[in-house]
C-alpha cells in the first residue's frame, strides 16, 4: 500500500511552463520550445490584436517574440518571475518597439532637403545641353565608320575594349588604336566641350 505522501505533488501549469522555459534556456530543448510555442503563440497573437495591432503585423510580431524567447531563454530566472510574465513582457516590449519605430517613420521631416525632388534644369542649361549634344553628334559624323563604330560600342553600349574586339572580330590593338584616334579627333572638333 502506498502512502499519500509518497506521490509526487501535481505541478501547476505555471510551474510546468517555467520548467519548459528553463529546459530551453539550459539545453536548447526543441520539444520544450515546441510546447511553449504551441501554448503561447496563439495567446501572444490575441494579446497583440487586443492592443490594436493589425492581424498580419500581429503574426509577424508573434514570430519575433517567439524567436526572442528562444534566444533569451537562458536569461529566464524562475525565482524572479513566472514564465508567462517573462514572455508577455517580451511581447509588450516588442510591441512598444514597433510602435515607436512606426511613430518615427510617420514624423519624417517633409522639408528635409534629401527628400525634396531635384529641381528641373534651368532653360539656359537645357539649351547648352542641346547645343552640346548637337556638337557631339556632328563630331561623331566626321569620324570614319570604323572609328564611330568602336566609339559607340565603347561609350553607348558600355563594352570593354576586349568585348569590342571579340564582337567585331578584330585584334585588340586595332580596337584600342581606333578609339584613341577617334577620341583625338573628337577632342579637336569639340574643343572646350571635351
Amino acid at each position: 500500500m502506498t502512502d499519500l505522501n509518497d506521490r509526487p505533488a501535481p505541478t501547476s501549469e505555471g510551474q510546468k511552463l517555467s520548467e519548459l522555459l528553463v529546459r530551453v534556456g539550459q539545453a536548447r530543448d526543441r520539444s520544450a520550445f515546441r510546447e511553449l510555442f504551441d501554448h503561447f503563440a496563439p495567446r501572444i497573437r490575441a494579446f497583440l490584436i487586443q492592443r490594436r495591432v493589425v492581424p498580419a503585423t500581429a503574426d509577424d510580431l508573434t514570430q519575433d517574440v517567439m524567436l526572442a524567447i528562444w534566444r533569451r531563454a537562458s536569461s529566464f530566472d524562475p525565482a524572479r518571475a513566472a514564465a508567462s510574465t517573462w514572455i508577455y513582457t517580451i511581447a509588450r516590449n516588442q510591441h512598444i518597439d514597433l510602435y515607436r519605430k512606426d511613430q518615427r517613420a510617420s514624423r519624417m521631416d517633409e522639408e528635409d532637403p534629401s527628400l525634396q525632388p531635384v529641381p528641373p534644369p534651368a532653360a539656359d542649361d537645357l539649351c547648352e545641353q542641346a547645343d552640346a549634344a548637337d556638337s557631339v553628334g556632328s563630331a561623331l559624323e566626321e569620324l570614319s565608320a570604323d572609328q564611330r563604330q568602336v566609339v559607340e560600342l565603347a561609350f553607348t553600349a558600355g563594352l570593354t575594349h576586349s568585348e569590342i574586339a571579340e564582337r567585331l572580330e578584330l585584334p585588340l590593338g586595332t580596337v584600342k588604336s581606333r578609339i584613341r584616334l577617334a577620341l583625338g579627333k573628337l577632342k579637336t572638333s569639340l574643343g572646350e566641350l571635351v
